[in-house]
């Protein structure tokens, strides 16, 4: 019988694949998928790989739903079913096409607030097990499947069952609140009320604090005040609104101010709301471009000034384990914050709606049941 030689790094075609499957070893029964020729195995590998569905951004505002291949868990690593995933803010600068952006992005790219079931997991996996509701710390998060290390999974109450649970982002929440230092008695403006500012809302009325809300739409207002605040402005007139606060403030102004907008106008008005030795948080995502900052009038107050982003992450894990903890306790109704579902197929509408805000929204996910 002819010998079957193969060079190496080439994929072997029917008589080559038909050559190896009867060239194993003698006395050693194997599968296929065991075959000791590597390019054998590459092809059993490619043929029997299950797909999934993922999205990919081809260029700005495009976006094509493709099948790639499903991720298997490495050692370490656990593969999540997933139910949904938030849309962040962050990611509409590569929806919009800022200078730094590049395409193709990865199938699943730009997805990182994922949820869902444990349905595979790796060598050495204790932590978690499969069917387990876990949120995850991952960045692929826009398909049907991702993988993640298994100390990168935080478990979810079952309690929570079917809701929406965006973990980074409600962590995110959680961690800005840590950093505010909030206490009860202070006095506390919340610059912007979108998902972040209104979970921020709530957090700090929880503790006893007086919160004064500012905001751009008459609905963030309402949920503002659902959610505990004192007082609510409308995100209007820069004088109006620093003169508004000083009334409600006797004119010492806020103790602690959060900037949860990221445009440089918020961050301005933010510092003039923020009381003498005060500390102004900045939680905004601010993404367009450098920031000028009125250096003289935080030097004269002399505010602490928290950039509230964290990147450590452990800490963020902390603030998803603190969120899950809050959500099982009935602190905040995650359900009632995530205000627009999409299919994945449709992720562009949810970056759209991301950005237009339209009646009613608060937060975009994908939903994948």
């Amino acid at each position: 019988m002819q010998r079957c030689r193969i060079p190496p790094g080439k994929m072997p075609n029917l008589w080559q694949l038909r050559c190896l499957a009867r060239s194993k070893p003698p006395g050693k029964p194997e599968t296929l998928a065991a075959h000791p020729h590597s390019c054998f195995r590459r092809m059993v590998s490619t043929l029997t790989a299950k797909p999934m569905k993922a999205a990919v951004l081809t260029g700005p505002r495009t976006l094509e739903l493709r099948e790639v291949v499903r991720p298997d868990p490495a050692e370490g690593q656990v593969r999540v079913r997933l139910e949904g995933c938030g849309v962040c803010a962050s990611n509409l600068a590569t929806w919009q096409g800022m200078p730094w952006s590049k395409y193709p992005t990865q199938p699943g790219d730009l997805g990182h607030e994922g949820w869902g079931r444990v349905d595979a997991v790796g060598q050495g996996v204790r932590q978690v097990r499969e069917g387990d509701l876990v949120a995850l710390l991952s960045y692929r998060s826009y398909a049907e499947y991702d993988v993640a290390a298994a100390t990168d999974v935080v478990s979810l109450p079952e309690k929570i069952g079917q809701a929406p649970f965006p973990g980074e982002s409600i962590g995110c929440a959680m961690n800005i609140f840590a950093r505010s230092g909030i206490q009860a008695g202070q006095t506390v403006a919340i610059v912007g009320v979108g998902f972040l500012g209104a979970i921020l809302t709530r957090l700090a009325a929880r503790v006893g604090a007086r919160v004064i809300a500012v905001s751009r739409r008459p609905y963030s207002l309402k949920v503002a005040t659902k959610m505990g605040a004192d007082e609510v402005v409308p995100l209007r007139d820069h004088h109006e609104i620093i003169e508004q606060v000083r009334q409600l403030t006797s004119g010492t102004m806020c103790e602690r101010v959060i900037e949860a907008v990221g445009m440089q106008w918020p961050l301005d008005l933010a510092g003039e709301l923020t009381a003498t030795r005060g500390k102004l948080v900045i939680a905004g995502y601010h993404q367009d471009g450098p920031r000028q900052v009125n250096m003289q009038l935080w030097n004269w107050r002399g505010l602490d000034v928290v950039n509230a982003h964290e990147r450590d992450p452990q800490i963020y894990l902390r603030g998803i384990q603190a969120a899950a903890d809050a959500v099982a306790e009935g602190v905040f109704d995650i359900a009632e914050l995530c205000t627009h579902s999409f299919e994945l197929g449709r992720l562009g509408a949810a970056f759209e709606a991301t950005m237009s805000r339209p009646e009613g929204f608060l937060k975009a996910f994908i939903s994948y049941e």
